[in-house]
């Protein structure tokens, strides 16, 4: 109830809309709800109130044309909003009466008592005590008739002011004690904030400045619990500063003196990137020179058409003796090509609009899609996790079944989420490819004997031919090569059960420097219809509902093998016939390599000399938990803080021989931290942990001086395996 009653009370103050606008984009068309959505958004996250009042008024203008009197109340009030925190007053009292004026039609709701309180505050503003006193009077008894209590004690916040504005102190103190001790909701910490503020000033008043300072020190603490807003921090310290100095405590007056300063300087350069002071009064001005030159324009149409009409008349008369049928003849055709042209405009007017909207809705699709499958990574890495561990400690029978079922969920989501993944990163152009030493057999067969479960489980005869002569390295990109033939070879080996599966490389032209190879993947499956063909490369498509039911997948393989073929410079083919297999083929194009330098092989199991020293920063309490039991299982230690200020600090005054740095850390982030560490350590490894976003790659958390990357949710060998080979080197 007491979300419920802030969502209506502060009409989305601590609501963000944002999300819910780009998620029903490809739902909603031109609607009251759009309009106020989008001017909310701007206001709240962009703090542009141009746009804000530009788009609420745009709902105004449909909620008017549909006659929709109550959204056309939600716009006034929501409108009425933005003036009153643009501090045009009287603006806002005009808007929040005719919003008063509407709701009062009908049943008392929420949202009229939210409007009286606005303009009690409004009239507060201009001293007008008498009338703000009316108005939140009236806001409390629709309050108390729907038993929104907590929504009292903010009027009640009010009225304390006014009793201090009147110099009734101690009615006043009253009043503010009983809304501290009546407000619980964590959302209302931010009245409560204001509260104590009102009782620190009451006792500067009384000169009674040691009990000041404790109700400011409340203020600050009560600020920075809830979401620390500004014009609260902003007066909480100068309040402080002053009655310090007061007090005669220079030194602390100077310190919150000089905090005020810098948080003066800070919102005053957000406000003047966002706002101008003339703002408000430009909109203004805009709409009224808009409406001017709108009657000018139909004046000056009209003047237009009664002259052409004038002469129309003149040459019908003198052409009509003359030549009548010509004359008819030239008018019917003036008449269909004018109406032709308005059509055509019409139509790419159409075709304009159609587009823009298939961009907003494709653009909002990725950023939501890229943005569900990085939140998912962090709570997906704890039940990969915590799965490993249960299955290492020797789970019952009835037990192991069930958390095999787990493991066997929690991969398969990985997997899709790194389909979506990839998927946005290829749609957004944040795609680079690698141009490294790699041997295409060796890589080929590497593919293979990792398929060779799923072979044998699907009963594959599975033919590998690949030309000899090509036991060479080359220079590409092994990453993206692996996910193109993964995908193909998985889609063939899953829907040609019993059958065979023929995977071939050959050489289809070269030159002294390069070298042109033909990859084939030929299955004799199910196949794929004729019809379904041209799309089956589209994003979440398969050939049909009863295939997606049989067989499972996302969908996206095809369509993420299509893409990174166009990001190298080359396309995919598709011969295919229902019930005799699919046979896929691409070229490539290489540059001749060098051959590679001889691998080590790391022993994960390897015991070491000395106890090592590894340092774990992680902010997440159940990952903090599962990366120290997997360390520990093979013996290994770790020191663990949950934020980068502290892991500076901390590794400036002890000897680490491996720090395992989570990207995303509250306060100073993992790459932040990493870079203030390289400034006087620059022999420690550390290695980044990160469910990687759209906006993050490996080159890119290098660059910063980590030494690796392991990416959430992570496989436990693959971690042992990085681990051993830093903690080894430094042995």
């Amino acid at each position: 109830m007491a979300k419920q009653i802030l969502i209506l009370f502060f009409l989305a103050t601590t609501y963000c809309y944002s999300q819910s606008v780009y998620k029903d984009a490809t739902k909603i068309n031109d609607s009251t709800d759009y309009y106020l959505e989008i001017g909310l958004f701007n206001k709240e996250e962009k703090k542009s109130y141009s746009k804000a009042i530009l788009y609420t008024e745009k709902a105004i203008e449909f909620a008017k044309k549909n006659k929709l009197s109550n959204k056309l109340a939600d716009c006034y009030l929501q409108l009425a909003t933005i003036f009153f925190e643009l501090e045009k007053n009287d603006l806002a009292i005009d808007y929040y009466i005719r919003a008063i004026s509407i709701y009062s039609k009908s049943e008392p709701k929420s949202n009229i008592a939210l409007a009286y309180y606005s303009l009690g505050k409004c009239y507060l503003k201009k001293n007008n005590i008498p009338y703000a006193e009316s108005y939140f009077e009236k806001a409390t008894i629709v309050y108390e008739k729907l038993n929104f209590l907590e929504a009292i004690e903010v009027i009640n916040l009010q009225k304390a002011i006014i009793k201090k504005e009147k110099r009734k102190y101690e009615e006043a103190i009253t009043i503010l004690k009983g809304v501290i001790e009546n407000i619980s909701d964590d959302a209302l910490l931010s009245t409560k904030t204001e509260a104590y503020i009102q009782l620190g000033e009451i006792e500067v008043i009384k000169k009674e400045y040691s009990q000041a300072l404790d109700y400011l020190n409340q203020a600050k603490y009560t600020n920075e619990t809830s979401n620390n807003d500004f014009k609260l921090a902003k007066r909480i310290y100068k309040l402080l500063g002053t009655t310090h100095e007061k007090n005669n405590n220079i030194s602390s007056s100077n310190f919150y003196l000089q905090k005020y300063v810098n948080l003066i300087d800070s919102i005053g350069k957000l406000n003047n990137s966002n706002l101008t002071e003339n703002t408000v009064d430009k909109i203004q001005f805009d709409k009224q020179l808009k409406t001017i030159e709108q009657l000018d324009k139909e004046r000056k149409s009209q003047q237009k058409t009664l002259r052409f009409s004038k002469l129309i008349s003149i040459l019908s008369i003198a052409l009509i003796s003359i030549l009548s049928l010509l004359s008819l003849s030239l008018y019917k055709n003036n008449k269909i090509r004018t109406s032709t042209n308005k059509l055509l405009k019409e139509k790419n007017k159409e075709l304009t609009l159609e587009k823009e909207k298939a961009e907003r809705a494709s653009k909002a699709r990725a950023d939501f899609l890229s943005t569900v499958s990085h939140e998912l990574r962090t709570p997906l890495n704890a039940i990969n996790g915590i799965t490993y561990l249960l299955l290492q400690e020797n789970p019952k029978q009835s037990q192991l079944d069930y958390l095999k079922s787990l493991e066997f969920s929690g991969n398969y989501l990985l997997n899709f989420i790194n389909d979506i993944l990839e998927i946005n990163r290829l749609e957004s152009d944040k795609v680079t490819i690698e141009k490294i030493n790699l041997n295409i057999t060796k890589l080929s067969q590497n593919i293979i004997n990792s398929f060779k479960e799923f072979i044998n489980e699907n009963n594959i005869n599975f033919h590998l031919n690949i030309d000899n002569y090509l036991n060479y390295n080359l220079k590409g990109d092994p990453t993206k090569i692996s996910q193109i033939l993964i995908n193909l070879i998985n889609n063939a080996i899953k829907f040609s059960k019993d059958g065979d599966v023929w995977f071939t490389i050959s050489k289809k032209s070269e030159t002294e420097n390069n070298i042109t190879l033909h990859f084939e993947i030929r299955d004799n499956g199910i196949g794929i219809p004729e019809e379904k063909q041209e799309a089956i490369f589209d994003s979440f498509s398969q050939g049909s509902v009863e295939i997606n039911r049989t067989y499972g997948g996302t969908g996206l393989g095809l369509s993420i093998v299509k893409k990174i073929l166009e990001v190298m410079g080359s396309e995919i083919y598709l011969i295919s016939e229902a019930e005799k297999g699919s046979t896929f083929s691409f070229d490539l194009e290489f540059e001749k390599g060098i051959i590679d330098p001889v691998t080590i092989e790391i022993n994960q199991n390897i015991e070491f000399s000395n106890e090592k020293n590894i340092l774990l920063v992680e902010d997440n309490k159940i990952n903090q938990m599962i990366t120290q039991k997997m360390l520990e299982r093979k013996g290994i230690s770790c020191v663990i803080i949950d934020n980068g200020e502290e892991a500076i600090e901390n590794v400036k005054t002890n000897n680490y021989d491996l720090i395992l740095m989570d990207v995303h850390l509250p306060g100073i982030n993992g790459t932040e931290a990493t870079t203030e560490i390289r400034k006087f350590n620059n022999t420690v490894p550390i290695i980044a942990l990160t469910a990687i976003s759209l906006n993050e790659n490996r080159e890119m958390l290098l660059s910063y001086g980590m030494n690796e990357v392991i990416t959430k949710p992570f496989e436990p060998e693959h971690l042992y395996t990085v681990v051993t080979k830093y903690l080894s080197n430094t042995e």
